[in-house]
C-alpha cells in the first residue's frame, strides 16, 4: 500500500496515511487517460457553430453570364463557394459532440490519474480542513504552508462554502467535491489537495 504524509493546515506533518492499492497504486494507463480527457473535452463542446452553404446564402438565383462565348469561365451562381460572399463547402452545422466511455474505462482512468499523483508526489492529504470565515488571505496562507505555489485542486468530502469562497479569487486554485471529480481536473492541476474524509469516500467508490 502506498503511504503518504498526513498534514494539517499549518503544513505540519501529523502522521501518515496508507492508501488503497486498488485506487492509488494501480499501473498508470496513459492510453486510457488520453481517451478520458478527450471524452471530457468533447462533452464540454457546445456544438453551436454554424455557417451557410450555397443553398442558404441570399441571392445568386440568376446565372451571372451566358454559358458560352464570353471567354470567361462558366458560372452558374454568384453564391458558389469560389465567389466572395458565396456559401461554405461542407459548412459546419450545430451538432452534439457528446459520447460515453465504458464504465470500466472510466474507472480505470480515474484510478490511473490518482495513482499518477501519488507516483509524482503531487498529492497532499489533510487530516482536517475547515475555515471559520471565507477569507482569501487565509486560504493563500494555507496553500503557502502546504508548498502549493502552482495550480492546486482542493477536493472535499462535503460542500463547505467558506473554503469554496476563500479559494474562488485565487488564480489557478479550484475546489470540487468527490461526486464532481473528473480525470481532466486531476491531471490539470499540479497539486492534488484532498482531505482524509474525502480519501475514504474515494476508496469506497473506486476500490
Amino acid at each position: 500500500m502506498p503511504k503518504v504524509a498526513l498534514y494539517n493546515v499549518s503544513g505540519q506533518q501529523v502522521g501518515d496515511i496508507e492508501l488503497t492499492d486498488a485506487v492509488f497504486g494501480v499501473k498508470v494507463n496513459k492510453h486510457v487517460l488520453h481517451e478520458s480527457v478527450k471524452n471530457y473535452l468533447a462533452n464540454q463542446r457546445q456544438g453551436t457553430q454554424s455557417a451557410k452553404t450555397r443553398s442558404e446564402v441570399r441571392g445568386g438565383g440568376r446565372k451571372p453570364w451566358r454559358q458560352k462565348g464570353t471567354g470567361r469561365a462558366r458560372q452558374g451562381s454568384i453564391r458558389s463557394p469560389q465567389w466572395t460572399g458565396g456559401g461554405v463547402v461542407f459548412a459546419p452545422k450545430p451538432r452534439d459532440y457528446r459520447y460515453t466511455l465504458p464504465k470500466k474505462v472510466r474507472r480505470l482512468a480515474m484510478k490511473s490519474a490518482l495513482s499518477s499523483k501519488v507516483l509524482n508526489d503531487e498529492i497532499v492529504v489533510l487530516d482536517e480542513f475547515k475555515m471559520e470565515n471565507p477569507k482569501t488571505k487565509d486560504m493563500a496562507n494555507i496553500l503557502k504552508n502546504l508548498n502549493s505555489t502552482k495550480k492546486a485542486l482542493i477536493v472535499m468530502a462535503e460542500k463547505d462554502e467558506n473554503i469554496m469562497k476563500s479559494a474562488k479569487n485565487i488564480p489557478g486554485v479550484e475546489t470540487t467535491l468527490i461526486n464532481s471529480l473528473n480525470v481532466y481536473d486531476v491531471l490539470k492541476y499540479d497539486t492534488f489537495i484532498i482531505t482524509k474524509d474525502a480519501v475514504t469516500k474515494v476508496e469506497e467508490v473506486y476500490a
